[in-house]
């Protein structure tokens, strides 16, 4: 039990060992880009492999470009907030694949997949705006190593939990409801929390790359009309699509604000 507390501990001292740049707060981050980014690229290669992968279209053309203008962005705000370098690792990449789901994602380093079933909800080079600009974020902001952290402590706690406890029923009690609780009371907030996140830093970079950040609420409207049952927010991985919709709107005049800094005062 005391080498499994010590284990804990280690973790735990190790935490903070990132800043987000965009936010300026210590993160739950203990892979480096050396252990994630090599793994995630082979992974994004094997995907593209066994899918449609569309090329020399319009579409598929104006998704790299979107993506290009928004990873530039984002380039000059590092740069310009005091983190050049920041990107070296990354090695973007966008492609559109042949798929109806309405969907879009970005693995570790900058590898985005468009799937073409969003593109209607996009209807425009600005809604891919939007989307490219969330995805991007995910990247920036290393979301995909900070779950991969929470993973670990998670199975660690549940390591804890099943040496101390020697009791057969208390042990299944136990077991029952970290698995209940520290899904719904700490891996899914932490996830809705990164997807908030994703919405705001991605909001800022859209308009730093010239595209209007008031279509992010207008988007979100129109996925919200495409129907469909969804969880209540506590037992989602995401926020609802009103809360997004408030977000956004709310935070599109400080994307402009910040966006001036740039020089960039007209929007796509």
């Amino acid at each position: 039990m005391k080498k499994v507390i010590l284990i804990i501990a280690v973790f735990f001292g190790v935490l903070a060992c990132k800043t987000n740049p965009f936010t300026g707060q210590k993160v739950l981050n203990f892979y480096g880009n050396s252990q994630i980014f090599p793994t995630a690229f082979a992974q994004y290669d094997q995907f593209l492999g066994e899918h449609k992968v569309v090329t020399g279209t319009a579409d598929s053309k104006m998704i790299v470009k979107t993506g290009q203008r928004i990873a530039a962005a984002a380039e000059r705000w590092l740069t310009a907030n005091g983190y050049p370098g920041y990107l070296k690792d990354y090695k973007w990449e966008y492609n559109l694949v042949e798929d109806k789901t309405v969907n879009a994602w970005c693995m570790p380093g900058g590898k985005i997949v468009f799937y073409t079933g969003i593109l209607p909800i996009c209807q425009t080079e600005t809604g891919i705006a939007v989307v490219m600009g969330h995805e991007v974020a995910h990247a920036l902001a290393d979301h995909g190593a900070q779950r991969m952290s929470a993973g670990t402590l998670q199975q660690l706690g549940a390591v804890a939990g099943n040496i101390a406890i020697q009791d057969p029923e208390k042990l299944n009690l136990f077991n029952q409801a970290y698995a209940v609780g520290s899904q719904v009371g700490v891996m899914l907030p932490f996830s809705r929390g990164h997807e908030t996140e994703a919405d705001r830093i991605g909001l800022q970079i859209m308009a730093i790359a010239g595209y209007n950040p008031d279509e992010a609420a207008e988007l979100w409207k129109r996925m919200k009309a495409q129907g469909g049952a969804a969880p209540p927010e506590f037992l989602s991985t995401h926020p609802s699509n009103e809360t997004r919709i408030q977000n956004l709107t709310e935070w599109a005049p400080l994307a402009k604000q910040e966006a001036a800094k740039f020089g960039v005062t007209s929007f796509q």
